[in-house]
Order: structure tokens, then C-alpha cells, then sequence
């Protein structure tokens, strides 16, 4: 599966398997987590066969089941931390997508108190990923049109491809506050009106940009 075909088959999912994931997936994540973390400076880890993650009243309101696994994403508070976590968070998520595995993100709905003993005095917790076998492969969901996210849109095939990508991101409550443009030739992203994590939002959706229209993107 291509970085592409993970973007179109990765959604969201909430039920998973009671299946551990095998020790060579393993070590492939690791791989690439590790060198996600010596491009961003981040501290993600992935935590293998501890259920304590998700196991809190508020994760069980939100139908998470079966949750063994996930992805921590933390490192040191910085102006660019949320940003930065959401652009490596997802960077991850379509990399497991591609080897097998189904994930969703969680903001509030895991045991924080368990999962912050995990992180070093000094550093800060942005979210952590669910991660493993899913029951399903998950659902589409609705989204917005590529005229509600970006303003000025050229005719650059590049862009459109970009923006496409964009609206198949996971966003927090499916909210899709950003809004891109063109910039003397250069794309940018930025939060549009206001919402619950949209700086981690814009992380997610400047990667998703950038994968289908080989454009870096400024935020």
C-alpha cells in the first residue's frame, strides 16, 4: 500500500481486535517513530500490550474497545508543539495504515492520569493515537468541499490534488477549521474560526497537503 492508498483507507476506528501486533510490525514502527522523533525533536513512543491507556470511564463513553496499543505524542513545549505533533502524529498513522494497522486519534478520551506518568518532568503531553487491528476498517465521513477550505484556489493541479488530501485528514470532531492559500507561489494553512485542537489540526491536514502535492506548506 502506497502513502496515497493509506490516505483513501485509513479512517477512524474505535473497536480493535484482541490481537497483538506481531514483533516485525513492531519493529518497523519503531524504525520509523524514531526517525520521526530525530526530525521534530518530539518524545513519541508507542506503548504494545497495555490496555491502561483506555481504560477510563470517559473511553468507554467513547466506544473505545479492545485498545492495547497506541501512540504517545509528546516532547517539549514549544510555540510549534501542537502543530508539530499533529504533522509527525499523522505522519505515523499513515505509515501504520500501510502496514496493516487502523488507529484513532484521542484528545480526551483515554486515562490521562496513566498515560502523563509516562512523560518526563519537563515535557508535555499533546495526545496519544489508538493503534492496532480494527474490527472494521471504519467509515468515510462527511466533509467539506474544496471551495470552503481554500481561498484563491489556482488552476495547479498540484493544489487541487493537495486540498483533496487535505479533506480526507482526520480533523478534531470532523471540525475542518483550516483554510489554505497561495502566497507568491508558495501554499499556506491556517486555523479558520475557532475549535478544540486546531493547531493540531493543522499539523495533520499540512501533511496530508504536502504528500499528494509534493508542496511544503507554511503555516
Amino acid at each position: 500500500m502506497t502513502v496515497f492508498e493509506a490516505i483513501d483507507a485509513r479512517h477512524s476506528v474505535r473497536a480493535y481486535q484482541n490481537k497483538p501486533i506481531d514483533q516485525e510490525t513492531r519493529r518497523q514502527l519503531n524504525w520509523f517513530v524514531e526517525k520521526c522523533n530525530q526530525e521534530s525533536g518530539l518524545r513519541i513512543f508507542i506503548r504494545y500490550d497495555d490496555p491502561d491507556g483506555f481504560d477510563s470511564r470517559l473511553a468507554h463513553y467513547g466506544r473505545f474497545r479492545n485498545v492495547n496499543n497506541y501512540i504517545v505524542l509528546a516532547g517539549k513545549k514549544t510555540d510549534d508543539f501542537d502543530f508539530v505533533c499533529g504533522y509527525y502524529g499523522e505522519k505515523i498513522v499513515l505509515f501504520a495504515q500501510q502496514h496493516g494497522l487502523n488507529t484513532c486519534w484521542a484528545a480526551l478520551t483515554f486515562n490521562k492520569k496513566t498515560v502523563r506518568k509516562l512523560i518526563p518532568d519537563g515535557e508535555a503531553l499533546c495526545m496519544i493515537i489508538a493503534l492496532g487491528y480494527g474490527e472494521t476498517q471504519g467509515i468515510s465521513r462527511k466533509s467539506k468541499t474544496p471551495d470552503e477550505v481554500a481561498e484563491g484556489v489556482t488552476d495547479q493541479p498540484w493544489f487541487a490534488k493537495g486540498i483533496d488530501a487535505a479533506l480526507k485528514a482526520p480533523t478534531a470532531v470532523n471540525q475542518q477549521k483550516f483554510l489554505f492559500s497561495m502566497k507568491d507561489g508558495t501554499p499556506f494553512v491556517r486555523i479558520k474560526g475557532w475549535g478544540s485542537y486546531t493547531k493540531v489540526d493543522l499539523g495533520i491536514v499540512a501533511y496530508h497537503f504536502e504528500v499528494a502535492s509534493g508542496k511544503k506548506v507554511n503555516h
